[in-house]
């Protein structure tokens, strides 16, 4: 059965808490229901993560989606510096990945083809463009996960798992995937991610949160500062298809190896729309313990967000394609620049850069397996 204990308890109408003391003392879980499916069945649970400092997450089973974000700033203040909706049903209705997890393959593949020891796979597209997109039409960001609750050493947490079946979206192979997120005591949003596969397939997994430490209601991110630990990066053409190069950020508009406010070159950047929206090559060993990858620090709130990860790409985003057509949390109008996104991750468009070796290659096989941590640590300025 896909429902566990707790979530029938949910059904039936009982809230379930795990307190690590007692109720709003120390680290916690709540679970509740978020919404159901259109198929008028399928219950999708949110558990709401609460940290022994007071920090608190909220994770839906559908996409594996965090909702909300809330983070001291300077002066002890919380703001949630996540953007995104409500309710279930603003979710279903579309909008550009607002905290989900995409897969199978993270970001863009060229023409939605590629191939795997010679033999060519097409893959479904999100849109009318040429090229896939996070997993393509219905991707992982759209699937409704399976989930188990825990409590760890560290801080509370959940688990969730889904299986994708051979041929979805046109990918080869089943793939199994098992992720986690844990809301630690340290403040950080800690991800892992794990799949093993029983045919070649590609797996190149991505979270893609928008953030705005100023608040996901405060407007522009322009003003963040923004440092990326990483002296080069890959170019792409006019579709944001990488050239297969790598190339040096120094002397570039994308050089952030020193903390530059998004703002202060954006207009330089070029592309329609103009913004950044580009994968850099991290200077940090991948596939071992995690690295610094980035640091980001909202001067007014004092907020600061490191990124740590064990992947050797990050993708920056500013929020170019942001048109305020989304309305979030609280009537919230999402305008371009207000938010940003840090999505760790392997090359884009790598299975079809031969050029480009192990390290970034999201091609998957079987008897291998796919691991990742990422961590987004919430800080002050000091």
């Amino acid at each position: 059965m896909r429902r566990t204990l707790s979530a029938l308890l949910l059904l039936m109408g009982f809230g379930m808490t795990a307190l690590a003391d007692k109720p709003g003392v120390g680290p916690q879980y709540l679970m509740e229901s978020f919404g159901t499916m259109p198929d008028g069945k399928t219950v999708v649970t949110g558990y709401t993560l609460i940290n022994k400092n007071g920090m608190k997450a909220k994770v839906i089973e559908y996409g594996g989606i965090v909702t909300e974000l809330h983070v001291p700033d300077k002066d002890g203040k919380y703001a949630d510096v996540a953007l995104g909706f409500d309710n279930l049903k603003d979710y279903l209705a579309g909008h550009p990945y607002f905290g989900s997890n995409v897969g199978r393959c993270a970001n863009r593949i060229a023409n939605a083809k590629f191939s795997i020891d010679g033999k060519e796979y097409t893959v479904t597209k999100p849109g009318d463009g040429p090229h896939t997109l996070h997993g393509g039409k219905t991707g992982f960001d759209k699937k409704v996960w399976r989930s188990e609750p825990f409590m760890g050493a560290s801080g509370p947490g959940v688990k969730l798992m889904y299986t994708s079946k051979d041929g979805e979206e046109g990918y080869p192979g089943n793939l199994s995937i098992v992720m986690s997120y844990t809301l630690t005591n340290e403040n950080e949003l800690r991800i892992e991610y794990s799949a093993t596969t029983d045919k070649p397939t590609l797996c190149n997994l991505a979270h893609h949160s928008y953030f705005n430490l100023g608040g996901h209601a405060s407007g522009e991110i322009l003003g963040h500062e923004v440092e990326v630990m990483a002296k080069n990066y890959t170019p792409t053409d006019d579709t944001l298809i990488p050239t297969g190069k790598i190339a040096p950020v120094a002397g570039t508009v994308f050089d952030f190896t020193k903390a530059t406010a998004f703002g202060t070159r954006i207009k330089e950047v070029g592309g329609m729309p103009v913004g950044y929206d580009l994968n850099y090559v991290l200077d940090g060993k991948a596939g071992g313990s995690p690295f610094l990858a980035a640091r980001v620090t909202e001067p007014k709130s004092g907020r600061v967000l490191e990124v740590h990860t064990t992947e050797p790409g990050l993708q920056v985003y500013s929020g170019n394609f942001l048109d305020a057509t989304n309305k979030g949390k609280g009537g919230a109008v999402y305008k371009q620049y207000n938010g940003f996104c840090m999505e760790p991750q392997r090359f884009p468009d790598s299975a079809n850069k031969p050029e480009w070796k192990d390290a970034s290659n999201a091609v998957l096989r079987p008897g291998q397996e796919y691991k990742q941590t990422t961590i987004y640590k919430f800080a002050v300025a000091k």
